[in-house]
């Protein structure tokens, strides 16, 4: 097999039918068409794959509830998510489904043949179920005797099943993650899979289920279904036509291994454990990268149906637009952090930088061109040492957008391009083109400048394309400017001398007024609430509500019952306070202290000094889980023996009613040594 030396292949997860998308499950697809539209751009051959996921129990009692077959259940669903999809104007080249009868022969062959060659075998799980999130727990793996990932209820089951042998490939794993330092993105993610999963040693992974049917059969053995692991990761080489057999596709040839899998941060374990091992059992090459992207919360928290917080991409459009929509979802989201959305903020960055920054910039620079020259543009040659800041900006915008774009920095990105437009601006309140236009011979300085803001517009628009495709295409026909290269955007001054720019400008980002804004969303949300029940069925939605009060308590929301009082102990001056030294540490050690049943002792990195730190938390953490951490550290206590060890200093943890214990660990990864203040 060899790769086609300009091919990128980029995937998302696939949805799970289970629902309507969205905007937070709706914001991977548009963010892996900005890379994949800026990919191709840039002269990659570009293969973008996205689908949905449509088997496992879940579906099967959901289809039950409305009365419909699993079939018809995930054929609506689908169809749903597909135009969610075609409506954010993603650029996917395939949309996979898991019902598809050429993905599901290739699953089944596939499982035949680790089932031959002795990596799946026949055994018995016993643990606690979730059925929300389809996986085996055992019980020292629950948090709080719930599901570690989603918090919900789990359990108890038994049942005969097939298993992946995961252990017999972590030590292959470990070496692959450490010599392909790319391979786990960002590294904060990486640290998290070595020290809480890996490192701490992996049990074999059920792969197949016979408490339900609606999945893909196993051939040789008809009680069991195929687990939704082996299903739904193996998509992304079925869906290049890839064969076990040895008969693969010539796209599976060009295109694999893939160059970037794009997936939610809650299901980095899924792709960076169980499916490498799945193609080193298959013989088949790893992933370039996975990158675990953060999630877009709504402002109250994580977007669920239960916490009556859920907003969605049509409706976002219906009110905003689509391009709008992107440049929030893409702009708005850091790089290893969670952003937020709520309708304020869309119509606040709507105005400020869509209407404001960009819309009105394109419109006064078109009607001053059309007002002083007729609409052409053309070169004055009289130039001012103020031009240069703004052409030198200009040219070098686009070396900025692919150093970040490399780096999947999408956001810094689009910053880039919107600090040039906002130059732009500057520019036009600096050269003063009004003024110029009173003063005839002032007439070839003023034909510059709007020269100058014609090129640079031009310029931002074309690398504004991958992330705005139709704001882009606007503004270029506004201006009568043509599609550039991407070298092409590093010169400037191509703009043809003697061009001209459209003589009815159109708006476009229209400023909101926030108050129709507010009523539009009224209704909105009026349309998507649940609708009222009576008898029977108010019994019925009076137990789904008291579900969802369970789902928020697992999400984070709190009554007034379950805070923990606040007890204000002695108050300090803020002289008192100023004495403590709080900075980040980075853990490089740590090991159990000898004969105690509480105490961890670490090497703790902090700026250029590194600390021996003692800590009662044996009970929290394994020694391996702590290597790797950033942590908050008190740096100035004086030093004290504890079990015959000096420890240096102090980590901090939240500790919460039942006296568990937890690190305070920064929300972005910041160097060690770096001052909390």
């Amino acid at each position: 097999m060899c790769k086609k030396d300009n091919a990128y292949y980029i995937t998302t997860a696939i949805a799970y039918t289970s629902g309507k998308p969205h905007i937070g499950n709706t914001y991977e697809a548009v963010l892996a068409d900005s890379i994949a539209r800026f990919k191709r751009f840039q002269g990659y051959d570009v293969r973008f794959q996205t689908g949905t996921d449509e088997h496992g129990q879940k579906i099967e009692l959901k289809a039950a509830e409305k009365g419909v077959s699993p079939k018809e259940f995930v054929d609506g669903v689908s169809d749903q998510i597909k135009s969610i999809w075609d409506l954010m104007n993603t650029s996917y080249d395939k949309f996979i489904r898991t019902t598809d009868e050429d993905h599901e022969k290739q699953v089944q062959k596939i499982f035949k043949k680790l089932y031959d060659q002795g990596d799946i075998y026949k055994g018995f799980y016993e643990g606690m179920y979730c059925t929300p999130c389809e996986s085996f727990f055992t019980p020292s793996q629950l948090v709080d005797g719930k599901c570690p990932d989603c918090g919900r209820e789990c359990t108890p089951a038994k049942e005969e099943a097939y298993f992946l042998k995961l252990s017999k490939y972590s030590d292959r794993l470990i070496e692959h993650i450490n010599s392909h330092p790319e391979f786990i993105q960002p590294e904060s993610r990486k640290n998290e899979m070595m020290n809480n999963f890996i490192l701490a040693g992996l049990s074999d992974l059920c792969v197949s289920r016979t408490s339900f049917k609606w999945g893909i059969p196993v051939t040789f053995d008809d009680k069991h279904v195929i687990y939704v692991w082996i299903d739904a990761l193996s998509n992304y080489i079925t869906g290049l036509g890839y064969d076990c057999d040895g008969e693969s596709d010539e796209l599976f040839k060009n295109y694999w291994p893939a160059d970037l899998h794009l997936i939610g941060k809650d299901i980095l374990r899924f792709h960076t454990i169980y499916w490498p091992i799945m193609l080193m059992a298959l013989g088949v090459p790893l992933p370039k990268q996975v990158f675990g992207h953060p999630w877009l919360l709504q402002g109250d928290g994580k977007m669920s149906k239960s916490k009556g917080n859920v907003i969605y991409a049509d409706d976002l459009v219906d009110v905003y637009g689509v391009d709008a929509v992107r440049y929030f979802v893409l702009h708005e989201m850091p790089f290893d952090n969670d952003g937020v959305v709520t309708w304020d903020l869309v119509t606040e960055r709507t105005n400020s930088d869509l209407a404001n920054t960009l819309g009105n910039l394109v419109n006064r620079t078109i009607s001053m061109t059309n007002k002083y020259f007729g609409g052409e543009v053309r070169r004055g040659g009289v130039t001012e040492p103020v031009d240069e800041e703004l052409k030198s900006l200009a040219a070098s915008t686009a070396g900025v957008v692919c150093e970040k774009m490399d780096k999947l920095r999408v956001a810094d990105a689009i910053t880039a391009i919107f600090t040039l437009f906002k130059r732009c601006n500057k520019y036009i309140d600096e050269t003063t083109p009004w003024i110029l236009g009173k003063d005839e011979s002032k007439k070839d300085r003023l034909a510059e400048v709007m020269y100058n803001l014609v090129e640079s517009i031009t310029i931002g628009a074309n690398l504004l394309k991958p992330f705005m495709p139709d704001t882009s295409d606007n503004i270029l026909s506004q201006l009568g400017a043509g599609e550039r290269s991407m070298e092409e955007l590093g010169s400037f001054g191509l703009y043809p001398d003697g061009g001209k720019v459209t003589d009815s400008p159109k708006i476009l980002f229209a400023r909101l007024d926030p108050a129709q804004i507010a009523k539009k969303v009224e209704e909105i949300n009026a349309k998507n609430a649940p609708a009222a029940k009576t008898g029977k069925d108010a019994d019925e939605a009076a137990k789904n509500a008291d579900g969802a009060a369970k789902d928020a308590e697992a999400a984070g929301d709190k009554t007034d019952e379950d805070r923990i009082p606040l007890t204000i102990k002695d108050i300090i001056s803020y002289e008192d306070f100023s004495k403590l030294q709080f900075a980040v540490g980075e853990i490089l050690e740590c090991e159990e202290v000898p004969k105690s049943k509480k105490l961890l002792c670490s090497k703790v990195l902090v700026g250029d000094k590194v600390l021996q730190i003692v800590s009662g938390i044996k009970a929290y953490y394994k020694p391996e889980q702590m290597k790797g951490k950033k942590v908050m550290v008190l740096v100035n206590l004086k030093p004290a023996k504890l079990a015959g060890l000096m420890s240096e200093g102090m980590l901090l943890c939240a500790e919460n009613e039942k006296g568990e214990l937890a690190l305070m660990v920064p929300e972005k990864d910041m160097k060690a040594g770096s001052e909390i203040c």
